[in-house]
C-alpha cells in the first residue's frame, strides 16, 4: 500500500512542485490550499505524512496549529514543515511541537526526498511495531494464582454466557482491557466486532460524535462507537472522563437501547454489550459530582476489581515466565531466565503489570537474555526503584540500631518468601535457618505467612 502524502501549502506553484516530485518517487498525494481546507483533509482522513507551510491564511503561525492538530489525533505521524521565511526561532519552535523535520524555500528536491524517504520509514516502522504490540496484547492471557485473580477468572466464565453491563475498577495497566477481552471471546458475541473509546482521550467536542455518529450536510455519515459495536462489545475505557451532559444521554441510550445520530432524526436501534472500566474511585467520583449516581447502577450490574500488581506478588515469577514465552516467541528471540527475582518482587509497580511486559519486552529487543549481569542492569535502568532502594537507607540511619535491624530483617525475609512463592522450608533451607526458627522470627517480625 502506497504512503500517502498531505500536501498544505497557500501557493498553487510549490503544491504542483511537490506533487510532481513526490508523485514521480511512487507516493500518493492529496492537496489542500488554505488553513481550512486542510482542517477538512486532515479530519476526513488522517494521511501518513503531512508537508504543511508555516505560514498560511489564518495567521502567522497556522502551520503550527495544524501540526499541533494532527499530533493531538495521531502523535506518530511525520510532520515536515516548510517555511519561505525561515529562522532558527521557528525551526526550534516547530521541532519542539513534533515536526519530523523543517525545510526552508527554495528547497533541494534530493533533500525533501529524502526526508519525505525517511519519513515514510519511520511511521512504516512504527506501525510495525503497533501491530506487532497489538498481536501480542490479543494473544496474552490473564497469568496468576493470587485469590484476586483466582476469583476474577471465574467470574469471567460466569458472565461472558450472559449479556449483563459490566463495570471493572482497577489502576492502569493492570489488565482491565484484557478482562474485556476475555469476556468477549468467550461470550456469544466473540464472532461480533470489541469496539474500545478511551474517554481520557477523546477530544472533549467530539465525545457525542465518537459515541452516536454524525449525519453531515453531504449526506455522508460518519458511524460512531455504539454502531460500530453492533452484535459485538463496546468498552468505554475510563468511562469517569466522559463530561456529565455527554453522560446523560448514554443513560437514555442504556435504558432505550436507541439514540439518534448527531444532526439526525431517526432513532438508531442498538444491540450492543456494554463494559466500562475505570482507575479512579467510582464512588469518589459519585460524591465530588463527577459521576451521575444513576448511570452507575445501570453500567455496575456486575462488577470487577483487579489489585494492583504489588498487591498480588505471588503472580510476579508466573508473570515473568509467561512474558519471557510470549514475547520470546512473538520476536523469534532465545527464551531467558531471571534467575534473580528480588528486585522485581520489591519494585511497586506503578504501571503494573503493562510495565512489568514492557520491561521483558525490552530486555528481550535488547537481546540481553544471554548475559545474567546484562539482564540485572536492564532491570536497574527500567525500574525507577530497585531493592537498596526500598530497604529505605536514610530511613534507617535515623533510628536505633536494633529497630533497623529489624526493619532490614523483615525487608530481607519478606523478600525471600516471596521469591520462593511463601514457601517456608525453601525459604528456611535459602536463608541457613530452622524451619521452626523461621516461624518464631516470621512471628516476632509480624510478618504475615504468604500462603
Amino acid at each position: 500500500m502506497s504512503t500517502e502524502i498531505l500536501i498544505i501549502d497557500d501557493n498553487a506553484e510549490i503544491r504542483i512542485i511537490l506533487e510532481e516530485i513526490l508523485s514521480e518517487t511512487g507516493y500518493k498525494t492529496r492537496l489542500a490550499a488554505n488553513y481550512n481546507q486542510a482542517l477538512t483533509e486532515i479530519d476526513k482522513k488522517l494521511p501518513d505524512i503531512a508537508i504543511i507551510d508555516v505560514k498560511l491564511d489564518k495567521s502567522e503561525n497556522d502551520g503550527i496549529e495544524l501540526l499541533n492538530h494532527i499530533k493531538l489525533k495521531n502523535k506518530d505521524i511525520p510532520v515536515i514543515i516548510i517555511s519561505g521565511h525561515a529562522n532558527i526561532e521557528m525551526a526550534i519552535k516547530s521541532l519542539k511541537s513534533g515536526a519530523f523535520e523543517f525545510i526552508q524555500k527554495p528547497f533541494d528536491k534530493e533533500r525533501l526526498v529524502n526526508f519525505v524517504n525517511r519519513a515514510s520509514e519511520n511511521i512504516k516502522l512504527k506501525n510495525e511495531n503497533k501491530s506487532l504490540r497489538s498481536r501480542l496484547f490479543h494473544s496474552f492471557d490473564l497469568i496468576g494464582v493470587s485469590s484476586n485473580v483466582t476469583s476474577i477468572k471465574e467470574q469471567i466464565n460466569k458472565l461472558a454466557s450472559s449479556d449483563s453491563r459490566i463495570f471493572i475498577s482497577g489502576p492502569t495497566g493492570s489488565g482491565k482491557e484484557l478482562i474485556a477481552r476475555k469476556i468477549h471471546k468467550k461470550s456469544k458475541r466473540a464472532n461480533g466486532p470489541f469496539i474500545i473509546i478511551n474517554g481520557a482521550l477523546l477530544d472533549i467536542r467530539k465525545y457525542e460524535e465518537e459515541l452516536f455518529g454524525k449525519e453531515k450536510t453531504d449526506g455522508s455519515i460518519s458511524y460512531g462507537a455504539l454502531e460500530k459495536a453492533s452484535g459485538g462489545f463496546l468498552l468505554i475505557d475510563e468511562v469517569t472522563e466522559i463530561p456529565l451532559e455527554t453522560q446523560s444521554k448514554i443513560l437514555r441510550v442504556v435504558i432505550d437501547q436507541k439514540f439518534k445520530r448527531l444532526n439526525g432524526n431517526h432513532d438508531i436501534n442498538v444491540d450492543v454489550r456494554i463494559i466500562c472500566s475505570t482507575s479512579k474511585d467510582i464512588k469518589k467520583e459519585i460524591l465530588n459530582g463527577n459521576f451521575r449516581e444513576d448511570l452507575f447502577h445501570r453500567l455496575n450490574v456486575f462488577n470487577i476489581n483487579i489489585d494492583p500488581l504489588n498487591k498480588r506478588s505471588e503472580d510476579i515469577p508466573l508473570l515473568v515466565e509467561y512474558f519471557i514465552n510470549e514475547i520470546c516467541k512473538n520476536y523469534n528471540r532465545k527464551e531467558f531466565i531471571i534467575s534473580d527475582n528480588s528486585y522485581l518482587l520489591n519494585y511497586s509497580w506503578p504501571g503494573n503489570v503493562r510495565e512489568l511486559r514492557n520491561l521483558i519486552e525490552r530486555i528481550a529487543i535488547l537481546d540481553a537474555g544471554n548475559n545474567e549481569n546484562k539482564i540485572i542492569d536492564v532491570i536497574k535502568e527500567s525500574l525507577s526503584s530497585s531493592t537498596e532502594d526500598n530497604f529505605s537507607i536514610s530511613e534507617n540511619l535515623s533510628v536505633p540500631l536494633r529497630e533497623a535491624r529489624e526493619n532490614f530483617e523483615k525487608e530481607y525475609l519478606t523478600t525471600q518468601l516471596k521469591k520462593f512463592g511463601g514457601n517456608i522450608s525453601k525459604t528456611a533451607k535459602f536463608v541457613g535457618m530452622e524451619r521452626s526458627a523461621l516461624h518464631r522470627k516470621l512471628k516476632l517480625l509480624g510478618v504475615k505467612d504468604l500462603n
